[in-house]
């Protein structure tokens, strides 16, 4: 199994042909961005022309990253499948969607993921729905609970707002990784604490445990994988803007840059995944 890093586009200020470069210098294997209008989808084309890289297209339906509260599953079905079609020209490798709404009941959210599951079955492209706060797994069990009624499912393991909601590091819940692991499909590199989303710096002693927590629940995701039989696992390192990344008091300068973050990341997961696969490749040889 390879492993292929994608860089967010979310907190680059420069334009796409910019992150596009940024990217192929440090190895990433393409880009993962929204394309909500013509101008962008065709800037984007351009840019992954140029450069060779493969795209993941993200939508969020009915709003940005938070959903609008008062839009029905119906026009969250809606809206997903008008930007998947606008999309479709470019042939992303897959959908990263974050879908649905937090507040709904189990038995809406179980009907509204089956017929999202078959938008992305009818246009015959693979979709990744994102554990996100705000949207319908903002929390491991309610993930938990929809998947065990819908096991054709694949998510986004972004378990960075797992940790915050909960407040707690997610060893501890460590049934429902294990069971969500054969639904996992991608994984967003985000290394969250119990207070919040986004450590200042996973490289800091301080962040340790959090780092280790993560790499954890990554390494059960990458055995899930490799026994289903995945050719290639994909992460995209996302730390970003918005309130995630830590700032100075007053001044509102922030204390790391992005792309720093996200190009350590990256770069400490793409050394983590050579490691625990040639661990697991040493393992076979001794059981033999």
């Amino acid at each position: 199994m390879q492993f292929a890093l994608f860089k967010t586009l979310w907190g680059h200020t420069g334009s796409v042909t910019e992150a596009a470069q940024l990217a192929v210098e440090s190895g990433f294997t393409g880009l993962e961005a929204p394309a909500h209008d013509v101008a962008q989808l065709t800037e984007l084309k351009q840019a992954l022309t140029e450069f060779d890289l493969a795209w993941i297209c993200e939508i969020c339906t009915t709003g940005s990253y938070v959903p609008d509260r008062q839009a029905t599953p119906e026009q969250h079905l809606a809206d997903m499948e008008a930007k998947l079609v606008h999309a479709l020209p470019l042939e992303p490798r897959f959908f990263n969607l974050m879908a649905g709404c937090d507040a709904w009941p189990v038995d809406v959210q179980v009907d509204f993921f089956g017929r999202a599951h078959e938008i992305g079955r009818k246009h015959g492209v693979v979709c990744s729905f994102e554990t996100h706060r705000g949207r319908s797994f903002f929390n491991p069990w309610v993930t938990r609970d929809v998947l065990r009624q819908l096991p054709e499912l694949r998510i986004t393991c972004d378990f960075s707002h797992w940790v915050v909601v909960c407040e707690r590091l997610m060893d501890s819940e460590w049934d429902v990784i294990t069971e969500i692991a054969p639904h996992a499909h991608h994984i967003h590199g985000r290394v969250g604490y119990d207070q919040g989303p986004q450590v200042p710096h996973p490289g800091a002693p301080e962040y340790a445990d959090a780092l280790a927590s993560h790499e954890r629940c990554w390494e059960v995701i990458w055995q899930s994988q490799r026994e289903r039989g995945y050719q290639l696992s994909t992460m995209t390192p996302e730390f970003g803007p918005d309130g995630y990344l830590h700032c100075l008091p007053f001044t509102g300068a922030p204390i790391a840059d992005l792309w720093d973050l996200n190009r350590w990341i990256g770069e400490r997961q793409r050394q983590h995944f050579s490691e625990w696969q040639a661990g697991m490749s040493a393992a076979q040889v001794r059981a033999l």
